[in-house]
């Protein structure tokens, strides 16, 4: 995560969210499942060896173990110990989205861009069209300063701030963990450059005035020519 310049920059950090100790234990531990490293049926260590093992404390080990009984893949058996009842693993959708194609994820942005666009048109609040327009001045102020970190991750807060804004929920989160690859995708394409997001800088003002006025069809139009232009230019 990226931390902005200044200290009224500093309300405004990036919105996507870093996994929590646990989930990164729960993720451990499942991929040691599907692995063949601990067999259905087969007890797993003490909450004391599974501390040393993953390096967290014991509130992480229990959490984790809660995640994973939540999904029937553990069973706490109160006196005995923590079983492994199944393989059943359904991945993520974070986890394929990780380890989709760039090209997959590009057509997911894109079909959830215009369509979050469109619903932020017309369900934003004024708090909400605040937050955009001071990640839509930042990444402008970045681009003409030629900070290219700031600049992508200002972009990325841009984007998902509109998300925020859609009113469903669901959408917002999917739309949040398609963005995940964007920081870097920019950083290995655009090579430390801004000049293509100071040449972008008006379309993106063009979203935020379609956005603010309530004209779905507009913004939607327009979000979908910023992702397909994000990726290609």
């Amino acid at each position: 995560m990226i931390p902005l310049q200044s200290s009224d920059d500093k309300m405004y950090m990036a919105q996507i969210q870093k996994k929590t100790l646990a989930e990164e234990v729960a993720e451990r531990l499942t991929e040691g499942i599907l692995n063949g490293q601990y067999e259905i049926g087969e007890k797993l260590p003490t909450e004391p060896e599974l501390m040393k093992i993953y390096g967290v404390g014991r509130s992480s080990i229990r959490e984790a173990i809660k995640i994973l009984s939540i999904k029937r893949i553990l069973s706490v058996q109160q006196g005995v110990g923590t079983f492994v009842v199944s393989h059943n693993v359904q991945e993520s959708l974070e986890a394929q989205m990780n380890k989709a194609e760039i090209e997959e994820v590009i057509e997911v942005r894109s079909l959830l861009e215009s369509k979050i666009a469109a619903r932020a048109a017309l369900h934003h609040t004024k708090a909400e069209l605040k937050t955009i327009k001071t990640y839509l001045d930042l990444r402008g102020q970045y681009a003409e300063e030629n900070l290219a970190l700031e600049c992508y991750q200002a972009d990325i807060n841009f984007h998902v701030s509109i998300a925020e804004a859609c009113g469903n929920k669901l959408l917002k989160e999917i739309y949040k963990i398609a963005s995940g690859q964007v920081l870097g995708v920019f950083e290995s394409s655009h090579k430390n450059s801004t000049d293509t997001f100071k040449a972008s800088q008006k379309i993106h003002a063009e979203l935020y005035d379609y956005i603010k006025s309530r004209d779905a069809e507009s913004a939607a139009a327009t979000a979908l020519k910023i992702v397909q232009r994000q990726f290609y230019i």
